[in-house]
């Protein structure tokens, strides 16, 4: 630590010491001179939401990048580390999948124990101080995790995942990571002086992965509430000494109300006394920036959520997450007296590169990068036609079209010789890369031809194993219904311009089931939102839901195809929390796909057009968002219109709807009765007929 004396006395001692009274002007000094006060300046980094984007390489495209990958995110580390002299870095999970080079390690050429992930040859050449435990950390399992961690020679954190034991007593709950650290770090002052500061670490994750991961984790582990865990830790930590304490939450902002259990937590884990600076991540964007402005205790252009200085560096190395500490040691304490965030990117905002690649952290990774590369190109089939999900969000679709047939097709020849054989099967599919977190490049394209690995990891980016619900009629349209707050409600009154597209909707949440034909009414409002709670109990957007040509009998049982993140309760679809799964294959849904495909030989991916939007009364002006691309895609001229390309990249394109007959209220409840009149007498004639 410092030594205290202050320097200003002694030399004024000596002097009178000396008989040397000398006259003297009043001296000039600021209160900060009298105070001899303690200033340090440190400097927080942090990587998030890597997923295994190591390389600036894009697999699906094969083609380098220069919008992402840590080998460009290092020369940002090493460029801020030069411009302070006092930093940290750490890194907040979401590292080990994410992209085919993390399924090479953990399903082809499978890490070994005492071999090294290729993440961690990378990272331990970049010196981080901690890191954090994310979500898809355990997609692949527990084994493989504890493996792949071995490997790190920086310590790991993580508050709020226990052993389950079986012990009904949560005060003997053992948590499965270290919870958190106290760091000593010396620190230069602004005088040049060093100190010893004690920095505190935490971490969390969101306890959702008991549902997302409830096949790896169920009866080994279990996760508790983030606030309620950090209210628990943080006063250890002051307790044991930590100086300031840093919070590394795997979450995002989240609501400014608590409802406990919650998957986006910053929100509230900035009100826990006690946490001095939040590093977070999980939503695959960037704070401080415009889009979190207006958000009640948010200050954007401090980068503080409640006064707590707070960063989000976007996602797979897009960006570096920087803190900048001012810390003022005063009565034997550390203080944070000032603060600023931000973040850097590696390229700009037309994907033009800000920073050349680290060559040291590449040649770490090189050969694992190319045996990556080698495997993508291996082909398993042919196409027919192209496949790309630039309309994936606005009509029935080849991508999704092409993941339904394969599920399908596996689940029917699982069930045969079982007591589910004979139950009609249908298949859950959901767009995956239809320009998710705001990038207009990132959609799929495969084009006619032959078909890679690279191209199905292209279709289904993650490593989901395929799971099998077994549900009525009624529960379908209750599912498809969620599916279907995806849209905006579309006023027939106004020709002002209405985007179709509810952007706080995640496309994975859009399901599209096959094996069903119905139409989606935006003009109603959306029966559900979007965290699966009734929103508006008498409206319903699915309209003329038939199976085999005949309206949906509520009663009746089918079997949907879907995926362990769904069957689970994923998403939060009514009925649909893991309690009617019949299914859990032992195969990912990727290989699903593969299989059929090579089986197949030849596919032809063309949609079967089994869902549109019903026809609305109105001449109305609705537009969507997608790549400019998709210009060369429009085959129906009538329907779709392309208008232009904005800065962000994306372009705007109108649709048209069919229209409807003018009918009010009252006809349109007198035609339904009369449909179902005629319905029931075409039975019971039918039944006559039989007899």
């Amino acid at each position: 630590m410092k030594n205290s004396f202050n320097k200003k006395k002694v030399v004024a001692g000596t002097t009178i010491a000396l008989g040397l009274l000398i006259p003297q002007a009043p001296p000039s000094v600021t209160y900060a001179d009298v105070m001899d006060q303690d200033i340090v300046k440190l400097r927080i980094l942090e990587t998030t939401d890597i997923h295994v984007n190591l390389a600036n390489y894009d697999y699906y495209q094969d083609m380098e990048t220069h919008k992402y990958g840590l080998v460009k995110t290092a020369s940002l580390i090493k460029q801020a580390r030069a411009e302070s002299k006092n930093s940290l870095l750490f890194d907040n999970g979401d590292l080990l999948q994410g992209n085919p080079l993390g399924d090479y390690v953990a399903k082809v050429d499978p890490l070994q124990p005492g071999e090294i992930h290729p993440v961690y040859k990378a990272m331990n050449l970049l010196d981080y101080d901690a890191a954090n435990i994310g979500n898809h950390e355990f997609n692949y399992g527990l084994d493989f995790l504890d493996t792949s961690l071995s490997g790190s020679t920086f310590p790991y954190i993580n508050a709020n995942v226990f052993i389950d034991d079986g012990n009904s007593d949560p005060n003997d709950d053992q948590n499965y990571f270290q919870p958190y650290l106290i760091l000593d770090r010396e620190v230069v002052d602004e005088d040049g002086e060093t100190h010893t500061i004690k920095v505190g670490v935490i971490g969390f994750v969101p306890p959702q992965i008991m549902q997302w991961d409830k096949a790896h984790l169920e009866g080994k582990v279990i996760a508790k509430d983030m606030v309620e865990t950090a209210n628990e830790f943080v006063p250890r930590m002051k307790a044991e000494g930590a100086d300031i304490i840093v919070a590394i939450p795997h979450s995002g902002i989240g609501s400014v109300t608590d409802d406990g259990m919650e998957e986006n937590a910053t929100y509230d884990l900035s009100k826990v006394d006690g946490i001095d600076t939040i590093l977070f991540g999980h939503s695959h964007s960037t704070f401080p920036s415009p889009s979190y402005e207006g958000i009640e205790g948010v200050d954007i252009k401090k980068g503080t959520i409640n006064g707590v200085p707070s960063v989000m560096p976007g996602y797979w190395g897009s960006h570096l997450g920087l803190v900048d500490l001012e810390l003022e040691h005063k009565d034997g304490q550390w203080t944070v007296v000032n603060s600023q965030t931000s973040t850097r990117g590696i390229a700009d905002k037309d994907g033009n590169p800000l920073v050349s690649r680290d060559e040291e952290v590449f040649h770490a990774i090189e050969e694992d990068h190319n045996h990556t590369v080698d495997w993508v190109r291996s082909a398993v089939g042919e196409t027919t036609s192209p496949i790309n999900s630039y309309f994936a969000q606005v009509k029935d679709d080849p991508s999704i079209q092409v993941v339904t047939n394969a599920q399908k097709w596996y689940v029917e020849k699982y069930i045969q010789g079982t007591e589910y054989e004979g139950i009609p099967v249908l298949s859950a599919g959901a767009p995956f890369k239809a320009g998710t977190r705001g990038d207009a490049s990132y959609y799929t394209d495969i084009p006619a031809g032959e078909i890679a690995i690279k191209n199905v990891a292209d279709l289904y980016l993650y490593p989901n194993t395929l799971q099998a619900v077994l549900v009525d009629g009624a529960q379908v349209k209750e599912w498809l219904e969620m599916s279907a707050g995806q849209f905006n409600q579309i006023d027939t009154g106004t020709s002002e311009e209405q985007p179709l597209v509810n952007g706080a909707f995640r496309s994975y949440n859009f399901d599209v089931i096959d094996g069903v034909t119905y139409e989606i009414d935006v003009t109603k409002p959306a029966r559900y939102h979007t965290d699966g709670k009734l929103a508006n109990e008498d409206s319903h957007r699915i309209k003329n839901l038939t199976f085999e040509g005949k309206p949906m009998d509520p009663e009746q049982k089918f079997i949907v195809a879907t995926n362990n993140y769904r069957a689970s309760g994923g998403g939060h679809f009514p009925g649909i929390d893991g309690s009617n799964i019949i299914i859990q294959a032992p195969d990912e849904n990727r290989n699903v796909i593969i299989n059929y495909i090579m089986e197949k030989g030849t596919i032809n991916p063309e949609a079967d057009g089994n869902w549109n939007f019903a026809p609305i009364r109105g001449d109305v002006n609705v537009v969507f968002e997608t790549s400019p691309k998709a210009r060369q895609y429009i085959k129906d001229a009538r329907t779709y219109k392309y208008i232009g390309t904005e800065d962000s990249g994306f372009a705007k394109y109108s649709i048209k709807f069919k229209q409807s007959d003018a009918v009010n209220p009252g006809q349109e409840k007198k035609e339904s009765r009369n449909f179902r009149t005629n319905f029931i007498a075409n039975v019971a004639k039918s039944f006559h007929f039989l007899k």
